[in-house]
């Protein structure tokens, strides 16, 4: 499988079928349901319409994330804010969740907290499924908490953990680490840390790793190889110096193809 592939210490032939994998992947990983006072998925259409085409699909939505909603609730809306769109969405629960995944033709995973969402997909065994599929072409569109399992960890979510998943381990569709709502504004009084901060310690511990913000109004867009940084501002990528161990932040242009990142 995908994990076992990247881990191997054969790099050269390993990169190579990891290589092969992301050559038919399509994924769309948006950092957010929302951008500013726009309705809910207002943004997201024109990109989900570009990214799937008008065709007519079975959607499995997977609400996991979700907590304050119930999944039929949280379904709907998704149902709602997507009624443009010529697809049939089946929400998927704890008892169906692999079969439903396992008929479709579109994998959408909805946002909320996303220790929640990484624990119930370990529960329902959905992580092996969902990497199969989309390793094999099935599109996989993610916002928020469904974008943060894209990458190898959980480890730069921003959410607090309310229940513990089996690991931190995602489905590393990307061979990096996705930080959603990238924002690294300083509030007037406040002593906490600012999120570049936050981001910085974690590479700190895990200097091998590459972590990509997405501001609200952003996504990384994967297809036919090429990895696409789309929205309407820049987002930022932060990793370590081979150097001198520093840590390097630098933006991402809208429009910039990340595709060099795939093959670290």
């Amino acid at each position: 499988m995908l994990l076992s592939l990247i881990r191997n210490d054969n790099s050269i032939c390993y990169f190579a079928t990891y290589k092969v994998y992301m050559s038919q992947s399509r994924i769309l990983a948006l950092s957010s349901s929302r951008v500013g006072n726009a309705g809910y998925l207002e943004n997201a259409v024109p990109l989900i319409k570009n990214f799937l085409g008008n065709h007519s699909l079975n959607v499995a939505f997977i609400p996991f994330a979700g907590v304050e909603k119930d999944f039929s609730e949280y379904a709907n809306m998704v149902r709602q804010g997507l009624k443009d769109l010529p697809c049939t969405i089946s929400v998927a629960d704890h008892s169906n969740a692999n079969s439903i995944v396992e008929k479709s033709d579109v994998i959408m995973v909805g946002g909320g907290n996303t220790f929640k969402l990484l624990h119930d997909m370990y529960k329902t065994g959905l992580l092996e499924i969902i990497r199969e599929k989309v390793n094999g072409g099935t599109p996989y569109i993610g916002w928020s908490a469904g974008s943060n399992i894209t990458g190898l960890t959980i480890g730069t979510t921003n959410d607090m953990p309310i229940i513990e998943p089996e690991s931190f381990k995602a489905l590393a569709l990307f061979p990096f680490q996705i930080n959603p709502h990238y924002i690294n504004q300083k509030v007037e009084g406040h002593n906490g840390e600012t999120r570049d901060q936050r981001l910085e310690e974690f590479l700190k511990v895990n200097p091998d790793k590459v972590i990509v913000g997405l501001p609200e109004g952003t996504a990384l867009r994967l297809q036919n190889g090429a990895l696409t940084f789309v929205g309407d501002r820049a987002g930022v990528l932060f990793q370590t110096s081979n150097e001198d161990a520093s840590i390097i932040k630098r933006e991402v242009l809208v429009g910039e193809d990340l595709a060099f990142l795939l093959n670290r």
